[in-house]
């Protein structure tokens, strides 16, 4: 396995004092599903980082344990707006300075607001993207809700 260089989000993270280990992975695919199996981490505890385009020109990152839908009803009323969609690939990259399927919260370009989905907190850890495909970072959820100023909501499509 390669050693990772480090990226904008480790930076982001070692910045502010925040603790993670740095878990890769052979990238074969996006998706949390195949980020939790090849790195053996539960699904529920992996999680997705999701942009999304609130009404105008307002985007805001969605953080979802991997085995969970986001409900966008539920990202609209969290921000007051009458609907909110995916951002498109494109989009996604631009404002975040990543690749989809290595999209991290940690050191985006665009500073974006950040909602949580609430039941995340529970677990002693989590990992989430690093910025580079096939390198996550094992964390605690309560250090990620903290260092991003999260909003904790339920967020999941029921």
């Amino acid at each position: 396995m390669k050693k990772s260089k480090g990226t904008r989000a480790t930076a982001f993270l070692k910045r502010k004092g925040i603790s993670f280990e740095i878990i890769q992975y052979d990238h074969q695919e996006k998706g949390a599903v195949f980020a939790a199996s090849a790195t053996g981490i539960p699904l529920p505890q992996t999680i997705k980082t999701l942009v999304t385009h609130l009404d105008g020109n307002r985007f805001a990152l969605a953080l979802m344990p991997g085995d969970r839908e986001l409900s966008l009803k539920h990202l609209a009323r969290a921000f007051s707006v009458k609907r909110a969609v995916m951002a498109d690939t494109a989009t996604a990259e631009r404002l975040t300075g990543y690749r989809v399927g290595g999209i991290s919260p940690f050191g985006v370009q665009k500073n974006l607001p950040v909602v949580m989905e609430e039941r995340l907190v529970a677990y002693d850890f989590v990992v989430i993207n690093a910025g580079q495909r096939g390198v996550m970072l094992r964390m605690n959820p309560k250090d990620i809700a903290e260092v991003l100023d999260c909003r904790l909501l339920s967020l999941v499509q029921e």
